[in-house]
């Protein structure tokens, strides 16, 4: 693998740990700020609505952009809203440093995914793609506990001082190792938006949507389980998430090759373990080792639909993918919001901390059944013609022999079960 995808892996690490690390800090933002914990959690609420927002919107003003220097940028713009966090006054000024901080979320991994995919050769593409996740489910293992810890013992001022220096450290890597990769002449953002009206490319964003959200209908509410329902005192918090974490590297790691092999039944597949786990977690929680080991299938079965789903809407998006790719993460946001919600609409009703797990299921099920319905409507195209994966257009060339990943491809047809 390219040394570049190391530096598309540090940046989804320092990503992945702004995201989530607020759940975790939220007594502490809240206490320090004079706001209560419900206030606090808008904090989350405003990163979400970034990424929602951002994705489209910095992908499309940025479709004439070489994609490295995109890179960049985006990036730059996460360090910026990371420190104007850090420095942030009061409450207010918070709320529009996470909101900053989220914009170049989707875009950076839809650019960032693109560029993975371009960077090897044909059969690879989704193991580059996943790759990439690595960073940000190392992330949930590493960089949320230890981020929180720091937090808790500094101040959360200074953990998005450190966020902000992962973000200038991977500025650098993307300077140093990501080659030139310059902006197709055909690219624009009309072109892109007709790629993202693609009925098979909607169809791939709202199986993320519904799908996903069965995952953050759990997760949302994972901290409450483990000293409500598990059993555990509050100080196993930081382990149960971290299994999480361990689950989705593990999840991410199997879905690489499993994707590049069969896309489609990698995708039915996830989906329908996801709902079989979501359906046993309610059965299982309340027995301490089984419970720990739910918590790891739920974090592995999970996170191996999110390759799937990338490398299906840039297939199906073809020559135009990079606004469908950030559109992606829109929809895994959205999932995020929507997943919690309902989550704790069923918590509210009184049917016990568990029942997320159910409200989940029936979200995979969703999922799956949309994901069906895409395949079903998919299964007649001219076999002549497959889907064009955007990753086998000429390669990037840079000034070192050495940086250059592969030698230029014919565009190639897209990966077996597509």
């Amino acid at each position: 693998m390219p040394l570049a995808l190391l530096a598309l892996a540090v940046s989804a690490f320092g990503i992945g740990t702004t995201e989530f690390v607020m759940m975790g800090l939220l007594p502490n933002v809240a206490d320090d700020l004079d706001t209560s914990v419900p206030t606090a959690g808008y904090l989350v609420s405003a990163y979400a609505i970034g990424v929602v927002l951002g994705a489209p919107l910095l992908t499309g003003l940025g479709s004439r952009v070489p994609r490295k220097k995109m890179l960049l940028l985006l990036m730059a713009l996460f360090t910026v809203g990371n420190l104007a966090s850090a420095l942030a006054p009061d409450f207010g000024w918070l709320l529009a440093g996470r909101f900053l901080a989220g914009l170049p979320h989707g875009a950076f991994f839809g650019v960032g995914a693109v560029v993975a995919a371009r960077l090897v050769s044909e059969g690879r593409q989704a193991r580059a793609v996943a790759t990439m996740f690595l960073g940000l489910t190392v992330a949930n293992i590493v960089g949320v506990p230890a981020a929180t810890l720091l937090g808790q013992h500094l101040g959360w001022r200074a953990t998005f001082l450190v966020v902000a220096v992962i973000g200038l450290a991977a500025m650098a890597a993307l300077a140093r190792l990501v080659p030139r990769i310059p902006v197709e002449a055909h690219q624009d953002v009309r072109r892109e938006l007709r790629a993202l009206g693609n009925r098979q490319v909607l169809l791939g964003l709202f199986t993320a949507v519904f799908g996903f959200a069965g995952v953050f209908a759990v997760y949302s509410y994972l901290s409450a389980m483990t000293t409500k329902a598990m059993g555990f005192g509050e100080s196993s918090v930081t382990l149960v998430l971290a299994l999480f974490g361990i689950g989705m590297t593990l999840g991410a790691l199997a879905a690489g090759p499993l994707t590049d092999r069969a896309l489609r039944p990698t995708l039915y597949g996830s989906l329908g373990a996801l709902a079989v786990v979501l359906v046993a977690f309610p059965f299982t929680v309340h027995v301490q080792w089984a419970a720990l080991v739910m918590v790891v299938l739920l974090g592995g079965v999970g996170f191996m639909t999110t390759t799937p789903l990338q490398m299906l809407v840039m297939n199906k998006a073809k020559d135009a993918p990079t606004l469908a790719s950030a559109s992606n993460h829109s929809a895994f946001n959205l999932a995020n919001a929507g997943g919690a919600w309902l989550g704790g609409v069923a918590i509210a009703a009184g049917w016990g901390w568990t029942s997320p797990a159910l409200v989940g299921a029936v979200l995979a099920v969703i999922g799956l059944a949309i994901a069906a319905t895409a395949g079903f409507l998919d299964r007649d195209r001219d076999p002549e013609k497959p889907s064009r994966v955007v990753a086998g257009a000429p390669r990037p060339t840079t000034h070192k022999p050495t940086d250059s990943p592969h030698s230029p491809s014919t565009t190639p047809s897209s990966p077996s079960g597509v």
